[in-house]
């Protein structure tokens, strides 16, 4: 066997570069031996990326619409008084609110084997495209059905909007190599925070103009029908569907994954992931962060309300000022992350669980503090719930990243597992405030809302810092594969990715 051949093997490929590395000898190694390099520039890569990006600002402006819009359809005179009011208490409310969970839920690990047989690409497109329509009708179905309408309404979105996560997951474990991982997973997620700023930020003028709280539905549907008809032409599977992709770029894309044949239907070890520690800790991370993260998106505009007595227009740029600082921190956290394990100054593991913390125990000690400031310290309310939620984007770092980490072939389906049971959260946290709540003006009532969300918070984090991993679990590579009915794509260059060992992964950090 010639040493051409001989170095091909992933295994051995990995041990001299160990090897090489270890002796300070890396920059004579490309000269070498001829191993991917970076593709430069803007690519492909970066174009799915930002479609992903603008595509979760779509989604997250659906789900939070509504969050503003409330409060102007219970109260006429918070916004424009030419316009329909419905007389809904707080239970009524808070049922409404989270309604789009129970659909939410549902679909979540359905998604995830979806988006692994047929492609992520007409998921997301068929997801937000069917939101983005029903979300126009929204004020229509309240004229006509009252409650029992928006309620059904919003289970339906929440059934379609199910498939993003898992879709989403899906598409970064094909198109973000492990060496990238981190910043353009943040980047697309970056979007959920946007579009939580840009609709809370325009509901309260929109709802107070002469198109009144109707246009919030209507805007942010017609912007998602936007996307979708981008998204059709633009979107795609894989770097192998990528017509105008660089072939260097493809090169660099697909050899950091090792083994990831598209064209062969992996099988999913079910009972590996359920019972895996890493797994279950990385699950109740993320029901932890969702607990807290939806019992302030939801709830917070009626906080602004009724106990920093904003008026809708304040109150609804109050109540994205926590959103933008989220998303301006992600760009912050993100090249932290690739510094500190770039250069070696922690482990991938390490990074994971430290970021994780400051994602949930910062916003943690900034609830409790909230839970202690009277009705008139609206300014230090304010600092502290922007506290709360702007540092929450470290955990984008941490477990949101994880399951690519774990197991990059079945990261849409854990994605799937971990997002349903997050969001079972979604659904009791505004219901529960609900219960607690009987006077949305009483701050003393609201202290109990933060020190429940306090408490789940740190119980997630110590979990996943006591059972996180973030090294390629043995059950990543199925043992039996099974022939693919649809296949996503079909070249030489795949069946040369099968001779790539997964272990390649472990050599390049976020």
């Amino acid at each position: 066997m010639n040493i051409a051949r001989l170095v091909h093997h992933s295994h051995v490929k990995n041990l001299l570069l160990d090897s090489v590395q270890n002796l300070g000898l890396t920059i004579v190694l490309p000269f070498v031996f001829r191993f991917p390099k970076p593709a430069s520039g803007f690519g492909a890569r970066h174009i799915q990326t930002l479609l992903l990006f603008f595509g979760l600002t779509v989604a997250y402006a659906l789900r939070v619409n509504l969050s503003v819009a409330i409060v102007a359809m219970v109260d006429r005179h918070a916004a424009n008084k030419d316009f329909e009011e419905f007389d809904w208490d707080e239970k009524t409310k808070s049922v409404i609110l989270s309604s789009f969970f129970w659909g939410y839920v549902v679909t979540q690990i359905p998604a995830g084997q979806l988006a692994q047989r047929f492609g992520p690409k007409v998921l997301l497109l068929l997801s937000i495209g069917i939101c983005s329509v029903l979300a126009v009708l929204t004020p229509f179905c309240a004229h006509v059905g009252d409650a029992k309408a928006v309620v059904g309404l919003r289970i339906v979105q929440g059934l379609s909007q199910g498939f993003i996560f898992p879709s989403t997951h899906t598409m970064l474990s094909r198109w973000a190599p492990a060496s990238e991982r981190g910043r353009l997973g943040t980047l697309s997620y970056a979007g959920a925070q946007f579009g939580t700023v840009i609709m809370l930020a325009v509901s309260g003028v929109l709802a107070s103009s002469t198109m009144g709280w109707p246009s919030i539905f209507y805007i942010s549907g017609a912007i998602g029908i936007l996307w979708s008809v981008v998204w059709f032409f633009y979107g795609s599977n894989s770097p192998a569907e990528y017509r105008g992709i660089a072939p260097e770029e493809r090169e660099f894309i697909e050899s950091s994954f090792g083994q990831q044949d598209h064209s062969r239907r992996i099988v999913t070890p079910w009972m590996a992931i359920l019972t895996s520690a890493p797994m279950i800790a990385l699950t109740i991370a993320h029901m932890a962060h969702n607990w807290g993260f939806w019992t302030l998106l939801t709830e917070m505009p009626t906080y602004m309300k009724e106990v920093l007595e904003k008026d809708i227009k304040k109150n609804a740029l109050l109540s994205s000022l926590p959103y933008l600082v989220m998303w301006i921190l992600s760009f912050v956290f993100s090249p932290l992350s690739d510094f500190l394990t770039n250069r070696q100054y922690l482990s991938r593991v390490t990074s994971r669980k430290l970021f994780n913390t400051i994602g949930l125990w910062v916003p943690m000690a900034a609830l409790l503090g909230l839970a202690f400031v009277p009705k008139g310290g609206s300014d230090l309310a304010i600092v502290l719930l922007t506290l709360a939620v702007g540092v929450n984007s470290a955990t984008y770092l941490g477990f949101q990243v994880n399951h690519l980490d774990l197991a990059p072939n079945h990261a849409g389906t854990m994605m799937g597992i971990t997002n349903c049971a997050a969001n079972i959260m979604s659904i009791i946290a505004p219901l529960i405030v609900g219960q607690v709540i009987s006077d949305a003006t009483d701050p003393v009532q609201w202290r109990w809302v933060f020190y429940i969300a306090a408490g789940i918070y740190f119980f997630g984090n110590l979990t996943f810092i006591i059972f996180g991993k973030a090294d390629i679990q043995p059950w990543n590579e199925s043992e039996s594969p099974l022939p693919r009915t649809i296949s996503n794509a079909n070249d030489p260059q795949q069946a040369r990715n099968a001779n790539n060992s997964t272990s390649h992964n472990e050599n390049h950090s976020d």
